[in-house]
């Protein structure tokens, strides 16, 4: 039966990591079940892993073409391979298929994260007096787990991801088949062309979705929440909710618009959500140059947006009746999450917002499947991909803000330096704003950002500096005296409206005469001209 993945992307290793896939050139059962046992026990939570057999190696990547395996060959190791299955302590079924590449039929063999762990196989399957051991992956190598390692694995046993988890609640009528087909076609898998030759349960048991022994079959959380409807059912308040403050949050906390929970299957809240701000927020500008090329800039890199997002859903405590929260400001977009990041990442890397490393995942299968989907890039590279498409668009870094308690998680993406967040949110203001559906609406009529044409979604800006009105230039100069004046005092000290201050700051910042670090409440003013 074919598995849920494109056989192409494990031997190219374009969605999987290196150290998750194996090429052996022949069938070695001793060799195989050890990696077997190692990707079974899953020591450092990366969802297991694939070994391909009939694929010769040559410095860590696949030698194109394969070698393959006849007939006689595979007939062969899979009968050996239900003999050699019940060798594995506890009861431990690899999935297998033979697609056919380069006009060669391989093997390849797929071993999820076991619920039972630690597993242990002798050391020789083919010799009935050989040691039991147990083996986990190293890197792209398979070890035996000796000392404080085979400690911690049986510790590990009772941590198991909640994604992975078996929910007696949720029923197979929950899960949608459009959905799981949807998904099928999406990443390539040959188990779409045998989707409507077999019952859901079947297609669902090959993906690796049921958990239990048979009498007490239990369907995974991570299949609620990739293929029903409605986890919320399950999940309560898995929606997410955007907030838009036009003049930000401390200026003007009463001009709020919401805009209605997005709610669906967690691939398609990330889309949604991503619909939305491409359409309401997210906008290119051209600055003219005196001399050169024209710099193309965007208030928000769509990327860093949609990784902070996807990372957002990935580690996610489903259990926390919690919604994830998007407030979009004039000078930045945040993104909030219940609960933090694991204990196990210090403190200081949250600070540094460069690369936050762990070995516990809440939720190892959704992050497999969003890979799948192009949604999320790998283990440990959300916070490095963000940083680096905010450096590439010239934008100032992210920061990442947890409590002590690590109950919440919450991801500042500034706007670019000059530019106003939702600068262009105004052109839209009349419309309906009956949340997606009027963003999907809007996305028809905003042409494409990359074509570079002059419309609502793109500002032509002149490289010079333009005039200010007389109550910023008093703002500037009230600013320039003392930086960490704050808008209270502009108010009282100047004798104007709050709005008018909060005008003159605007065009200030747009046409980079001033500039704010840290938080408009507790921050101060860095004046650049």
């Amino acid at each position: 039966m074919a598995l849920p993945i494109n056989v192409e992307d494990l031997l190219r290793q374009r969605k999987v990591e290196s150290n998750r896939i194996e090429f052996k050139k022949g069938w070695n059962p001793d060799r195989i079940y050890r990696t077997i046992c190692g990707f079974a026990n899953d020591f450092d939570n990366i969802g297991g892993g694939y070994i391909l057999v009939g694929v010769e190696e040559e410095n860590g990547v696949a030698k194109r073409p394969v070698l393959g395996l006849n007939t006689e060959q595979l007939d062969s190791i899979q009968k050996d391979m239900v003999n050699y299955n019940n060798k594995l302590n506890p009861f431990y079924l690899p999935r297998t298929d033979t697609p056919t590449v380069d006009g060669k039929t391989i093997l390849v063999i797929w071993c999820p994260s076991g619920i039972n762990r630690p597993y242990d196989v002798p050391e020789y399957v083919t010799n009935k007096n050989a040691q039991r051991k147990c083996y986990i992956r190293s890197g792209s190598s398979t070890i035996e787990a000796k000392g404080y390692i085979l400690d911690e694995l049986r510790d590990m046993t009772n941590r198991v991801p909640f994604d992975d988890r078996g929910n007696p609640d949720i029923k197979l009528s929950d899960i949608s088949g459009v959905l799981v087909l949807d998904y099928l076609n999406k990443v390539g898998s040959k188990l779409a062309a045998e989707f409507n030759n077999r019952n859901l349960e079947e297609v669902l048991e090959q993906m690796d979705l049921f958990v239990g022994p048979r009498e007490s079959r239990m369907l995974k959380n991570v299949a609620a929440m990739m293929f029903c409807a409605n986890p919320e059912k399950f999940f309560p308040y898995t929606q997410v909710e955007i907030v838009l403050f036009p003049e930000g949050v401390f200026e003007n906390p009463r001009n709020i618009r919401e805009v209605p929970p997005i709610h669906g299957t967690v691939p398609q809240m990330i889309e949604e959500t991503m619909r939305y701000l491409r359409t309401m927020v997210i906008q290119l500008h051209i600055i003219k140059q005196t001399s050169g090329p024209s710099k193309r800039i965007y208030n928000y890199p769509e990327k860093a947006l949609e990784e902070a997002i996807t990372n957002a859903f990935y580690h996610r405590d489903y259990r926390s009746r919690t919604p994830i929260v998007v407030e979009v400001q004039p000078y930045e977009i945040t993104i909030s999450s219940a609960t933090g990041p694991d204990r196990s990442i210090p403190m200081e890397d949250i600070k540094n917002g460069k690369r936050m490393v762990s070995r516990y995942y809440r939720n190892r299968r959704l992050g497999e499947f969003l890979k799948e989907l192009s949604l999320t890039e790998g283990r440990n590279t959300g916070i490095p991909t963000i940083q680096r498409e905010l450096a590439l668009n010239g934008s100032p870094a992210a920061s990442f803000v947890t409590d002590e308690d690590r109950l919440s998680f919450l991801v500042r993406i500034p706007c670019h330096e000059g530019e106003e967040g939702i600068s262009g949110f105004d052109d839209h203001a009349n419309a309906k704003s009956d949340g997606v559906n009027d963003a999907i609406k809007l996305d028809n009529e905003i042409p494409d950002r990359e074509n570079g044409g002059l419309n609502d979604g793109v500002n032509i800006i002149d490289d010079g500096v333009k005039n200010l009105s007389s109550i910023s230039q008093r703002v500037y100069e009230a600013i320039r005296s003392n930086p960490n004046i704050t808008y209270s005092e502009l108010i009282k000290s100047l004798d104007v409206s709050e709005s008018s201050i909060t005008r003159a700051s605007r065009e200030l910042r747009k046409n980079g005469y001033i500039t704010r670090q840290g938080s408009d409440k507790t921050g101060k003013w860095i004046v650049l001209k």
